[in-house]
């Protein structure tokens, strides 16, 4: 498989980590017992909560955008730019003050349910990665399907795919003329 180059790695805002301190300890605090966990949530959230910061990846390369995230168990996704059908942008009240946003990516043939494969909150400038990665794919696609932006040009000394067609298209109508009539 050819090599990809790198266009843009994602940085994560540490503010991320407050947020979700922050969206735990409410969601605990609405339940009796949610309350009871709060003492535990607050100092294992702040380990917790960093160390998944520090393991979270976002690569976008010229062919594919390259997500890695998790603490326990490991989620590695690679996600073909052509396939891409959709980056969203998701900001709540507690990310706009924090100045955060959540950035969704959905597929074309996506088989995950309801919702995007993956979600990635609080990438630093958002925007312009979401504009970079869309650029990308723009570009991949302009490109032709399944070629590559690094892939060499065409040899004018080799027939063109419309010469190969038109080739195997007279020779199946020569094919069919002679099982016809014989």
């Amino acid at each position: 498989m050819a090599e990809e180059t790198i266009i843009l790695t994602a940085e994560f805002n540490p503010k991320t980590k407050v947020y979700w301190l922050i969206s735990g300890t409410l969601f605990l605090s609405i339940t009796f017992f949610g309350i009871l966990f709060l003492p535990i949530w607050i100092p294992l959230g702040l380990i917790f909560t960093g160390r998944y910061l520090a393991r979270m990846e976002c690569i976008l390369t010229d062919k594919t955008l390259k997500v890695g995230k998790g603490l326990l168990t490991r989620v590695e996704k690679t996600i073909p730019l052509e396939k891409i059908t959709d980056l969203g942008m998701v900001q709540g009240p507690i990310m706009r003050a924090l100045d955060l946003r959540k950035l969704t990516v959905e597929t074309a043939g996506q088989s995950s349910g309801p919702g995007s494969l993956v979600a990635l909150t609080g990438i630093v400038d958002a925007e312009g990665f979401r504009e970079a990665v869309l650029r990308q794919r723009d570009i991949l696609a302009a490109s032709g399907p399944g070629a590559s932006l690094s892939q060499p040009a065409a040899d004018p000394s080799q027939p063109s795919q419309v010469e190969l067609l038109t080739d195997i298209r007279d020779s199946l109508r020569r094919i069919e003329g002679q099982m016809s009539s014989g």
